[in-house]
């Protein structure tokens, strides 16, 4: 029976890698759309969404058939129930990354500094979300503990972004309505690294029990 467990559980990671592998890709791809103007590419990300939706259906169900057939230990339950909330974040990481994704699609937004800074924090959040997966599965406390003090800097990072574009909306000529998108970009990628915060909090109670303060 343990041995049948441990198989499953396995297979309960392996999951948890495909779904933020999703979440990767679906920040990285509003990181490129956003960059390059690409429409194309923005569209993708819906259905990248759809996909992360989908992962979360399976996730739950095989979580729950661990649960009610498996009767896990409480180290094991801590596991299984930390997985079924970090599927719920991971979900509104593709939510979000849809709602960026469809102002890229609606706006004109060509590169310049303020788009540059924006990805940067992209590739920082998506730095977020890889680790507290791979924290998950190695149930590596430390590695969870340092995405969370992360979100420290993807937030100075947006304070900086809103700074600036505040800066030039005073300035006469600027395109305001293109000032306000970017800015709204920017907040979309700081909630994205909340929940990457949230995920590596999880990762820290499946180990220890101890529910880290968000």
């Amino acid at each position: 029976m343990r041995s049948r467990f441990d198989e499953q559980l396995d297979l309960l990671n392996e999951e948890m890698i495909n779904m933020g592998a999703f979440c990767e890709s679906a920040i990285a791809t509003c990181a490129k759309a956003l960059d390059s103007g690409d429409i194309a590419a923005a569209e993708k990300v819906q259905d990248i969404s759809v996909q992360i939706n989908h992962k979360e259906r399976e996730i739950e169900s095989l979580c729950m058939k661990l649960i009610l057939q498996q009767q896990p230990v409480a180290r094991d339950l801590r596991t299984i129930s930390s997985a079924l909330k970090m599927i719920s974040d991971m979900k509104r990481i593709g939510d979000q990354s849809a709602d960026i994704a469809d102002i890229i699609t609606e706006a004109n937004i060509s590169s310049s500094d303020d788009t540059f800074h924006i990805n940067e924090m992209a590739n920082a959040v998506i730095k977020m979300v890889n680790g507290s997966v791979d924290a998950f599965v190695k149930k590596n406390v430390k590695a969870a503990k340092e995405v969370i003090a992360a979100d420290a800097n993807i937030n100075s990072r947006f304070d900086e972004i809103k700074h600036n574009i505040i800066e030039k909306l005073c300035v006469p000529g600027t395109d305001s309505e293109c000032a306000v998108d970017l800015l709204m970009i920017a907040k979309y990628f700081e909630r994205i690294g909340d929940h990457a915060k949230k995920l590596a909090g999880w990762v820290v109670y499946s180990t220890t029990g101890i529910r880290e303060e968000d």
